[in-house]
């Protein structure tokens, strides 16, 4: 079962000593490659996730699938993880450190919804736009193709999105129909 507390804090935990060993960069990219490890795979997911497997076994596996792509900061956190009982958690535990390390470095992650992918010129105007308009410097594009929009696109920075789909301008048009906003300004 998901603990994002718990998962926090053993991210805590790992980004503090990361910085204090000067690896912090080498670390996070360890965080990258075991979250695509985990995304890629689901049966590495489920192996980290099974009560049924000894402990001693996922140490094995997963120092087997990790030997020479992670730091030894990486590997002793792994051992670690699976001789407290915890590596069920490595999932949300990386997700949690890219997350701190995004925040430590002040990297703001950007996600560009389009109707129709977009060329690398118009994604470059957009960072440079936001850049423009907001204290934001560092800044991650994300784009996602969702041909549900129709046309047009949507911006998420953090908490806040644009709106400037034509599905979104299609549902506030038959809004106003059904509130028959157009008779009573008729009348």
């Amino acid at each position: 079962m998901p603990n994002p507390r718990l998962a926090a804090r053993y991210a805590k935990s790992l980004l503090d000593l990361s910085v204090e060993q000067n690896s912090l960069e080498a670390v996070y990219n360890d965080m990258l490659l075991l979250q695509s490890l985990i995304k890629g795979n689901s049966d590495f997911a489920s192996l980290l996730r099974s009560p049924v497997i000894a402990a001693d076994k996922k140490d094995k596996i997963l120092a087997a699938i990790t030997e020479g792509r992670v730091t030894p900061l990486t590997a002793a956190f792994n051992k670690l993880l699976v001789a407290k009982g915890r590596e069920s958690s490595l999932p949300e535990i990386a997700v949690a450190f890219i997350s701190q390390y995004k925040q430590l470095k002040n990297i703001h992650t950007v996600k560009l919804t389009t109707a129709a992918p977009v060329s690398d010129v118009v994604k470059s105007a957009i960072v440079d736009r936001i850049k423009a308009t907001t204290d934001m410097q560092l800044i991650e594009l994300e784009t996602v193709v969702d041909d549900r929009l129709i046309g047009g696109f949507t911006l998420q920075v953090g908490d806040k999105l644009v709106d400037a789909s034509i599905a979104t301008d299609l549902k506030s048009i038959a809004r106003q129909f059904e509130n028959n906003d157009f008779l009573y300004k008729l009348q």
